[in-house]
């Protein structure tokens, strides 16, 4: 039998755009990892709603603001499709 799985797994990576190629790092432990494009975005938009979130509860009161439901939403995407990456950046 030919086996062919080398070929099936390089078409996955280009189709699926799996290739790692974004560096994060935690800002506490100063620990880092490599993301996909998506997940860096995502990782960033955690930050951008969480200062967000910040600035207007100064405004609302602490916990109002709508962008905490935004970050906790990105934190559950990332505990869902990448554990590893959620417990190196943002656990």
């Amino acid at each position: 039998m030919l086996n062919l799985s080398y070929i099936i797994q390089d078409m996955k990576d280009t189709q699926t755009n799996t290739k790692r190629t974004e560096e994060r790092r935690n800002r506490f432990t100063g620990e880092s990892i490599m993301l996909t494009k998506e997940e860096a975005n995502k990782h960033d938009e955690i930050f951008s709603h969480e200062l967000q979130a910040t600035l207007e509860d100064r405004e609302l009161g602490i916990g109002c603001s709508k962008h905490w439901q935004y970050m906790r939403d990105k934190l559950s995407w990332f505990m869902k499709h990448n554990a590893k990456a959620y417990m190196v950046l943002l656990d």
